[in-house]
């Protein structure tokens, strides 16, 4: 009795963490390059029942007993997200669609080979250097400019230029006075080139990435690590545009109704479990 107990808790649990993904993904659905979170859920391990006791040759297998389940991660999905015209010249939108060689895509940017490999969309990001000069990448391209001409991300994050290093504009030009090339270099009103190149890196998969937040990525691990985007690669800047979000407001909105119905499900299951004991212990133990 208690074993479906423990079940129903770790459901309770585990639509608890797909509720706040949901409303973390709703929440931003007007940040400019957010990405949507799936929430993952994984059961434990399948127990074998079987009838023993009657001798080997009478043994017969009852069924499998599930005994619960837990969120195990949260993906994100790394998808274009459509854009916004905002006529603003420090507003900056990636559109990447990379492709490789033999594989189609499907809507989530994940492909299935036969044999059960799965292949990721590679995605390009924005280059950032924090305040502890670590490495990160966005898809938010709301940029603005210090007094002293660095480019700037919305979390006072550098960005960076081709050559590795923090883009810094000449005294006096505002980006109001600069266009953006197809090559991501910076010109000026006569077209004339002022050595600032953006630093456009290509992630192959992107889910190696994890989220440190104000809309901004960095690798798992220590030996990850981005190329800048090759010439034939699909992917464009551009200026006076920024990246919606990829939530889906419809997809969210069933999605946080299912789990709040999941959630009350296993809710009164334990209801049940609870009188059940409470009978067993006030009732059944008086006779």
């Amino acid at each position: 009795m208690l074993r479906g107990l423990y079940t129903a808790a770790s459901g309770m649990i585990a639509q608890q963490r797909r509720h706040d993904t949901v409303t973390n993904n709703i929440s931003n659905i007007n940040t400019p390059g957010y990405k949507q979170t799936n929430a993952v859920s994984r059961s434990f391990p399948e127990m074998l029942l079987s009838l023993t006791g009657a001798g080997q040759e009478n043994d017969a297998q009852i069924g499998r007993l599930t005994t619960g389940v837990f969120a195990e991660e949260a993906l994100s999905i790394h998808v274009q997200g459509d854009l916004m015209q905002t006529n603003n010249s420090s507003d900056f939108a990636l559109i990447s669609n990379i492709d490789v060689d033999g594989i189609a895509f499907d809507a989530s940017g994940k492909f299935v080979s036969p044999d059960g490999e799965v292949t990721y969309q590679p995605q390009a990001f924005f280059t950032l250097q924090d305040s502890n000069g670590e490495i990160r990448y966005t898809r938010g391209g709301k940029f603005a400019l210090t007094e002293q001409g660095f480019l700037m991300s919305s979390d006072g994050s550098n960005v960076l230029g081709t050559d590795g290093q923090p883009i810094q504009m000449p005294a006096g030009v505002g980006l109001d006075r600069l266009m953006l090339t197809p090559d991501q270099r910076f010109v000026d009103s006569d077209g004339q080139e002022i050595g600032a190149q953006l630093l456009i890196t290509r992630i192959d998969n992107p889910n190696e990435l994890v989220r440190e937040g104000n809309g901004n990525f960095r690798f798992a691990t220590d030996d990850g690590e981005g190329v800048p985007v090759a010439v034939n690669d699909r992917v464009e800047v551009r200026q006076g545009y920024v990246e919606r979000s990829n939530v889906d407001a419809a997809q969210s909105a069933v999605d946080l109704m299912a789990a709040l119905r999941a959630y009350e499900a296993n809710q009164k299951v334990i209801q049940f479990y609870d009188k059940s004991l409470e009978k067993a212990a006030n009732e059944i133990g008086r006779v």
